[in-house]
């Protein structure tokens, strides 16, 4: 079958493509935007990708068109889909008609979390033998792949929230019917499709009526919306993880918990020696130990298997240290998300300085949802330089001003390479903040660093 993706180069769209690629159709696709790493994996696999949204790859009559949630009416790509009469399918039904079916299905949800979770979940079940497929919202260290068909047994996949389509307006996870469902949080987000917590809360009700009883749904204990959530949980047994009262909780003695004890039920189950930094990693592998335990996964080995457990690429990555100066690439944009790394960082590098490099890129955050809690997730960091981005109608100096005189804010990528070359100094860390490119800054930054070393 020739299919072709709408939107190939996101990273749900980009594991979409890859899985289509190993049942042995042929694949192309088009995006706005094409840059690593999505599309370098891509092109790996022999699939060939257009820059801009043209109609002709369409002219050679694909069998399906896989059409991505970033695409609307108006799209002229869209519209010749339409006008010419081509099948075509949300990449969420693609993949629970022809990858989901008769595998036991492992959903990892929540705001925060679910890239990482999603990886930690699928090495742990390959490191025990289970073989399993999965697709992950980023490329996972440990495969260098961000999806893969596996076995028929178990797939593991990143439930996301976010709606499926121009022409489905449901959330994406609506169609993944797990048999085991990760909750790790709920807050506001996306702003661009839900209107307030309500509207998201609806969205994970809808996702816990299609979880059998025959399942079990792995929720934080203290998460409020969580609760609320589960209030009309009646028929899939319930798991908790993270507070001291939890079926599945920790202990530690270090502050960036880099190890740590589990405790199931209150017994110490095994011991967590890892590379992962931050308290909300360790909460995430405390999901993964429950989950991986519902298919009989003892936790001494989920424990060995976190001990080579290597990460996601752009969660917190190393991606150089050039003279002493660690730069770093992580995905965070949501405040949340932000003051976590931040903690984890400062937490492993003590008082060496910490330069907080952030686009504001988000839909979210571009209408100015989180700006008045932007700053407070900020606070860790000793320098925060900022992204003035065209096209926002909110003030980014104004909602930074709570950190004054710390703060510096640019027009451009390369005004904010110009001040960090004159401002950093051996044992500083830069930790870069974006869920796009960036204009290239790691990249730009590494070279320039570099050559004036």
């Amino acid at each position: 079958m020739k299919i072709h993706i709408l939107g190939i180069c996101g990273t749900f769209m980009g594991g979409i493509a890859l899985l289509a690629r190993e049942l042995g159709h042929e694949v192309s696709g088009s995006d706005a935007n094409v840059y690593p790493p999505m599309s370098t994996q891509l092109q790996q696999s022999g699939i060939q990708l257009h820059e801009g949204y043209s109609d002709l790859p369409l002219q050679n009559q694909p069998d399906l068109v896989i059409i991505g949630n970033a695409l609307s009416r108006g799209n002229p790509a869209v519209e010749y889909v339409l006008n010419s009469g081509l099948r075509y399918i949300s990449g969420p039904q693609w993949l629970l008609e022809f990858v989901l079916a008769g595998r036991h299905v492992f959903a990892v949800s929540g705001t925060h979390g679910k890239t990482t979770t999603t990886a930690m979940l699928a090495w742990v079940l390959d490191y025990a033998g289970k073989q399993p497929g999965f697709l992950i919202g980023g490329v996972a260290e440990n495969f260098g792949i961000s999806s893969r068909l596996g076995g028929n047994t178990c797939f593991v996949v990143e439930a996301d929230e976010y709606d499926t389509a121009f022409f489905d307006k449901r959330s994406k996870f609506i169609h993944y019917r797990p048999n085991t469902l990760i909750i790790n949080n709920i807050e506001f987000d996306h702003a661009d499709i839900f209107g307030n917590i309500d509207d998201i809360i609806r969205e994970f009700r809808r996702l816990i009526r299609v979880v059998p009883s025959s399942g079990q749904i792995i929720y934080k204990q203290g998460d409020a919306n969580i609760a609320t959530v589960l209030e009309s949980a009646n028929w899939t047994p319930a798991v908790s993880f993270g507070s001291a009262t939890a079926n599945w909780h920790m202990r530690t003695n270090k502050s960036d918990f880099s190890e740590f004890e589990v405790l199931y039920q209150g017994s110490v189950v095994s011991t967590v020696k890892w590379k992962l930094i931050g308290q909300h990693n360790a909460e995430n592998a405390l999901a993964v130990f429950a989950a991986a335990s519902q298919i009989g996964v003892d936790p001494v080995r989920t424990a060995s298997a976190l001990a080579q457990f290597k990460s996601v690429k752009r969660r917190l990555e190393l991606l150089a240290n050039v003279g002493g100066i660690s730069v770093y690439d992580d995905f965070a944009h949501h405040p949340t998300a932000i003051r976590v790394t931040l903690s984890a960082l400062r937490a492993s590098v003590g008082k060496q300085r910490i330069f907080a490099v952030f686009e504001p890129r988000s839909s979210t955050m571009k209408m100015g949802t989180h700006k008045d809690t932007l700053a407070d997730s900020l606070i860790e960091a000793d320098v925060v330089v900022a992204l003035q981005p065209a096209g926002i109608h909110w003030d980014l100096q104004q909602a930074l001003r709570a950190l004054k005189p710390k703060y510096r804010i640019f027009a451009d990528v390369d005004g904010i390479i110009e001040y960090l070359l004159a401002e950093l100094r051996a044992g500083d860390q830069v930790l870069i903040m974006s869920n796009g490119g960036f204009g290239a800054i790691h990249t730009r930054l590494i070279q320039q660093l570099e050559a004036r070393r």
